[in-house]
């Protein structure tokens, strides 16, 4: 597998520190960093960017993952490794990130659930992750950033 291009960050520079500062934001508000590990490596296998599921498990795994649950992620509904928040915030994830496949993409019963559980500024920070994800989903997908060198 080769890239179509270089990433565009490698091209526009002056876009990493405002990405990384996204990021920031998204990881200052109080969620566990391995709830947004977690959203960050659904959404990522839900638009297919092997860059990022590569790279999402290896950030995963250092943030205090096991491999146990990373593997189940993609079946999270069935898997019994999960607690109710977590479950609550990979519904969320997978609802803002499949905009287009229902009219109401994120429904009342997702959002009160994930409101169970997490206060505003940590919903915003859930809400941030999977923002900043499907953008690198999108350019990594679209270029065919190809997954595993830089890990």
């Amino acid at each position: 597998m080769q890239a179509r291009m270089k990433n565009p960050a490698a091209l526009f520079p002056e876009t990493v520190p405002a990405v990384q500062q996204l990021l920031k934001a998204a990881k200052s508000g109080g969620v566990p960093e391995t709830v947004l590990e977690l959203v960050h490596l659904r959404a990522s296998q839900i638009n297919g960017c092997s860059y990022c599921v590569v790279g999402g498990a290896h950030s995963a795994k250092k943030a205090g993952e096991t491999d146990e649950r990373l593997i189940a992620v993609s079946a999270w509904r069935e898997a019994p490794f999960f607690t109710d928040a977590e479950r609550a915030a990979l519904a969320l994830a997978e609802a803002a990130t499949r905009l287009a496949d229902r009219p109401d993409p994120v429904p009342d019963e997702v959002w009160d659930a994930a409101a169970e559980h997490f206060d505003e500024r940590q919903l915003a920070s859930i809400v941030l992750m999977v923002g900043v994800t499907n953008l690198f989903n999108r350019i990594n997908v679209t270029t065919r950033q190809v997954a595993g060198p830089t890990w």
